[in-house]
């Protein structure tokens, strides 16, 4: 074995070991706890920035209304277009739920390349209660979510609390590929990464945090220019020196059904985004690429490939990173139809170098329709 294929050997090995490392972290997380004692239920001011509607948008709204919460909620649905369709579902979800402080806000919002965090910042000012609780549309929550979420607010150091996210309704083969990604690797990633050093970064689905603390970062206006405002809003309330914690509930996110082209500017953009906030650990985050590496070691050496050995080991690699997928998909998505196929977990790996590669050639991104740059600082800006 020459050096070139050692090194690709050992490349596997560590990929491997990487995989293990990723399944085990995830592995003692009390992924789905639920807290017993409900007596802490402080007010909350809910912040739902809005645009655009689908088949799924009435069911996910709705699930914040069926809130079994003690405390006060005052929920409010922020829309930049008076035109756009979704202020009709809500003005009708408002009229269903009669006992609920409910608002429709409908306005341009603030100058600012990030238009969720725009209509962030109008609802920001509205908002009445101490904690402020920003969530994306799409995102479908069970009624016990609000009593859970709060909970580690009880310690004075917890500055920001957030959740682990599904791709719950997975309805095409690319579809499948992203929920891949979404429900085995990335929360089991975060998790991993969390056993090296404090989550200093917020998961968009869901942040709660305090008025206090969000006032201290200079409020979403500070973040309207970021794309990656959820990585922003967490670093920055940890630079402040209070601490980031995940809650065991994970929530839903309902999609609209996506082809092979949405999916990739999908992930391209999470890429590129992820590059740029985190630019060395997304660099060497190649090298936990289980199928990749393998595969590329019986690819180098086409000598030992005819032997016993160099296949067997690339398909013990390969089912080890078959099994724990669907282990970590098992444990994440409690109904087998919406969880993707064993054969698509290393296409899925192998497309994902294509992903990685893209992220380092080019700094443009699709977001919401339009075409937008991403600066090295992680601002956007319009592309001309």
């Amino acid at each position: 074995m020459n050096f070139s294929e050692a090194t690709l050997a050992s490349l596997a090995l560590l990929s491997l070991a990487l995989l293990c490392w990723q399944w085990l972290a995830a592995w003692r997380f009390p992924l789905h706890r639920r807290i017993s004692d409900l007596s802490f239920a402080p007010a909350i001011s809910l912040l739902k920035p809005l645009k655009g509607c689908d088949a799924t948008t009435v069911e996910s709204l709705q699930s914040w209304f069926n809130q079994d919460y003690a405390g006060q909620t005052q929920i409010l649905f922020g829309v930049a277009d008076a035109r756009d369709p979704v202020c009709q579902t809500v003005r009708e979800l408002i009229d269903k739920n009669p006992g609920r402080d409910a608002q429709l806000v409908v306005g341009a919002g603030s100058p600012g390349a990030n238009g969720k965090v725009s209509t962030l910042i109008q609802l920001e000012r509205l908002a009445e209660h101490e904690l402020i609780l920003a969530s994306d549309a799409d995102v479908r929550v069970p009624p016990d979510f609000l009593a859970n979420v709060v909970a580690p607010l009880r310690d004075p150091r917890t500055g920001l609390v957030n959740c682990f996210y599904r791709l719950a309704n997975p309805a095409t083969l690319a579809m499948y590929s992203e929920a891949l990604a979404v429900n085995a690797d990335f929360w089991s990633q975060v998790l991993q990464a969390a056993t090296l050093r404090p989550p200093d970064f917020a998961l968009g689905a869901v942040m709660l945090t305090r008025r206090k603390l969000l006032a201290e970062i200079g409020g979403f206006t500070a973040l309207v220019d970021c794309l990656a405002d959820d990585y922003q809003l967490g670093r920055r309330i940890v630079q402040n020196g209070h601490r980031i914690a995940l809650c065991p509930v994970v929530v839903e996110c309902w999609d609209s059904p996506m082809n092979w082209s949405d999916v990739w500017k999908h992930q391209l953009r999470w890429a590129r985004t992820i590059r740029v906030s985190r630019p060395v650990p997304y660099f060497f985050s190649i090298l936990s690429n289980a199928t990749l590496w393998p595969l590329l070691c019986l690819m180098a050496s086409p000598v030992l490939s005819k032997t016993f050995y160099l296949p067997l080991f690339a398909a013990v690699c390969g089912l080890i990173r078959i099994a724990l997928a669907q282990n970590l998909q098992r444990r994440f998505v409690p109904r087998p139809d919406r969880r993707a196929p064993s054969w698509l977990v290393p296409v899925k790996d192998l497309l994902q170098v294509a992903v990685w590669l893209g992220a380092f050639l080019g700094n443009t991104v699709e977001w919401r329709g339009e075409k937008m740059r991403l600066r090295r600082d992680g601002t956007l800006v319009a592309e001309k």
